[in-house]
């Protein structure tokens, strides 16, 4: 069995067996105490009876950004070593340092991105920062402060400051003792340190020269080391270090955390090397470690927070209505709305409550979420450009983070805006899903159930139509109920994308007979399951007095197609909401967003449940939603046991008494032609007394709007500037 010796400017001598890529191999460190001389003596010793020597916290060579030179001491260290391959990490460390890094970033996004990043130190960690750099929202460098005490200043420590002083840093660092290049309790440095500390969000580089900054706390914030050991990770937690993040890959027996320096790793990977491989000892190493299969370790260090993950989840005023019943804002109602509408929407986003609750029967895994408001309306948000949304969910996202949340959820209309998230996950900090997949798939099983209870046995056997059948939810509604229905309707304003559709499931569901229209006039009589996912604004998008008896209107929409005096027309036909869900534990929303207690609309429902699955990937972005991804929510769905919550009609839940007589009252008209037609003239005078509308939103008419507008103009901006501040109009 081959033995590597491994020097410490620590004190003390140690042995174990450890295995890397199936190599079983002695490991010996000793401690030199900082002492030039005996590192030395050590090494000479060893020479001849180890395959390879590491010097760990003893650096040959310093890099500091692109700039690298010889250590002077160390240099002269290495002389005596007599043939033996001598390392000091720097033939790994870089190349595994950016890779872990990544996958980090990858497997949970927002932990490490779009926040402040302090290098402590960058010295020595080149791949790191250039990581790190790539997702931060900030980076600065603690090594001015480490090594000479300078305090923070603007042209110190800062990424474009770096190619200027990193030659001449090295300079005078390459001259350092040993002991200095590794600060010391009490050290100037260490004072100076402190303040940069407290800004930054993430804090990475070495355990040891963190471990020797004291005295500063580190609550909440998350620290990215090379490696960590058990003792590291006691002292982080006591001073109040949230998460641990080591990048270097673990030993066999490790436990998956890197508990060994990269001068370990790389004196490993010498000792156990083809002789005979001729390549750069860098590249032979990476390709190595490429054959291994292993991660970066996250260890949450909260004790009441452990097992915990974090989502958060954007809602918005559906209409003024809900500004005005806010108890902060109730004094709006003596504003005319329109005022307070456009107000509203600029608002800076504002944190609602903490969902709480959140457990898996399956796994036993807990989640939390954060509610975050925005103040815009769905009307607000259609007039203005979507970068005027996209600030704002940007803006959530970053509050959501430092909130540790990794995954956010766009709730209504915020889903929809734009090209549906996908410029927002660009340019947020933490995964981000709009949760249509969720919202189909909860949607399309209750509107099953529906049809069911209604008296349609099979979906099979009947007629289904689609409004708003090109849009992101509507089309890939219409292909999954293509698969359960041999008749289809497609109803939709754009003819062209129309056409497409249809090509498209004619592919995927040949047997299906599928019809296309801009308009659901003239085909909506024949129609047992009628879904409505537009966005349509004051306008109706369905004549419901003409529907079939016992037909099932699924209004996916949010906010609804349908309002509640349309759907109290045919007390015949069952209008539902998308499928609302149960989310496993005893749920508290800490917020009335217009359900019973413990129930969720299905968007908020698929951001909690990937939570739940530990799925902080944008799982659902974009206006093309994919069909596999639908049924594996839904495989998800059962698995963690979540739960419909029961057919929601304008108004509340659908009881079985209810359902009763709505089936016998379709059945009767259905038996008796003559009151059907009197049912549906009837129903369409009542209908062309409401204003055509959809979502809630009246649509203009001459002399609606401009009654107060010279009134309001000249108020109009100033309030909007408080307002966009968070402060109250005085």
């Amino acid at each position: 069995m081959k033995t590597i010796l491994v020097v410490h400017p620590g004190e003390g001598s140690a042995a174990e067996e450890v295995e890397l890529l199936g190599h079983r191999v002695t490991l010996r460190t000793e401690g030199c105490g900082g002492d030039v001389r005996r590192a030395r003596d050590l090494i000479v010793s060893a020479c001849g009876s180890v395959a390879s020597i590491g010097l760990d916290g003893l650096p040959l060579r310093l890099q500091l950004g692109d700039a690298e030179t010889w250590h002077e001491t160390a240099r002269d260290l290495a002389r005596s070593a007599n043939g033996v391959s001598i390392v000091d990490g720097g033939g790994i460390r870089s190349g595994l340092e950016r890779w872990a890094v990544g996958l980090v970033e990858r497997a949970q996004p927002g932990l490490l991105g779009g926040r402040r990043v302090l290098m402590v130190p960058g010295l020595n960690h080149p791949g790191m920062a250039h990581a790190l750099l790539l997702h931060a929202r900030q980076l600065r460098y603690a090594d001015p402060a480490l090594f000479f005490g300078l305090p923070r200043l603007p042209f110190v420590g800062s990424p474009s400051s770096l190619p200027r002083v990193a030659a001449p840093t090295l300079a005078a660092l390459r001259r350092l003792s040993l002991e200095r290049l590794v600060p010391q309790p009490g050290a100037n440095g260490a004072a100076r340190a402190r303040p940069l500390l407290r800004w930054a969000e993430v804090i990475a580089g070495d355990a040891a020269t963190l471990q020797r900054l004291r005295g500063e706390r580190l609550t909440g914030k998350t620290v990215v080391v090379e490696s960590a050991t058990d003792a590291d990770l006691d002292a982080l937690r006591a001073r109040g270090a949230a998460v641990v993040v080591t990048l270097m890959p673990p030993l066999a027996g490790d436990d998956g955390l890197g508990r060994h320096s990269a001068a370990v790793v790389e004196a490993l990977l010498a000792a156990i090397r083809d002789p005979t491989d001729g390549r750069p000892a860098e590249d032979a190493y990476l390709d190595m470690i490429s054959d291994t299969s292993w991660s970066p370790a996250v260890r949450d260090l909260r004790p009441a927070e452990q097992g915990v993950n974090r989502f958060a989840f954007v809602i918005h005023p559906l209409d003024v209505g809900f500004i005005h019943r806010h108890p902060l804002f109730r004094w709006t109602r003596a504003l005319p709305d329109s005022l307070v509408e456009a107000v509203a929407a600029h608002m800076p986003p504002m944190y609602v409550s903490t969902i709480r609750g959140g457990v898996s029967p399956t796994t036993g895994q807990r989640v939390e979420g954060q509610l975050i408001a925005l103040g815009a309306t769905p009307r607000q948000m259609t007039r203005r450009p979507p970068s005027f949304t996209y600030k704002r969910l940007r803006r959530a996202a970053r509050m959501a983070q430092r909130k540790g949340a990794r995954l956010m959820g766009l709730g209504a209309f915020t889903s929809v805006v734009g090209d549906a998230g996908v410029t927002v996950d660009k340019e947020a900090p933490i995964a981000i899903t709009s949760g249509n997949s969720l919202t189909v798939a909860a949607t399309l099983e209750a509107a099953r159930q529906a049809t069911r209870m209604m008296g349609l046995d099979d979906l099979l056997d009947g007629r289904v139509m689609v409004i708003g059948a090109t849009g992101s939810i509507g089309s890939v509604c219409a292909r999954m109920l293509a698969r359960w229905c041999r008749d289809v309707v497609l109803v939709s304003i754009e003819p062209d994308r129309l056409i497409e559709l249809k090509r498209r499931i004619g592919r995927e569901a040949s047997d299906t007979r599928v019809t296309v229209a801009t308009r659901s006039d003239g085909q909506v009589g024949g129609c047992d399951l009628i879904v409505t996912a537009t966005s349509a604004f004051g306008q109706r998008i369905l004549d419901i007095s003409q529907c079939k008896p016992g037909a099932v209107i699924c209004d996916v929409a949010r906010p609804p197609d349908i309002n509640e005096a349309e759907a109290a027309l045919r007390p015949d036909v069952l209008v539902i909401e998308s499928g609302e869900v149960i989310i496993p534990g005893d749920i508290d929303l800490g917020y009335d967003i217009g359900l019973p207690p413990g129930v969720a609309y299905a968007c908020l429902g698929e951001t909690a449940l990937l939570a739940m699955e530990g799925r902080f990937e944008s799982f659902t972005i974009g206006r093309e939603l994919r069909v596999d991804r639908v049924e594996e929510i839904f495989r998800l769905f059962e698995r963690h046991r979540f739960r419909l919550a029961g057919l929601r009609t304008v108004g509340g839940y659908v009881s079985d008494d209810e359902l009763v007589r709505r089936r016998e009252l379709a059945a009767a008209l259905r038996d008796d032609p003559e009151r059907l037609r009197q049912v549906r003239e009837e129903a369409a005078r009542k209908l062309a007394t409401i204003p055509p509308g959809a979502k809630g939103v009246r649509a203009r008419r001459d002399g609606d709007v401009g009654r107060l507008r010279g009134r309001m103009r000249d108020g109009l901006d100033a309030v909007a500037f408080w307002f966009a501040r968070g402060q109250s109009p005085s």
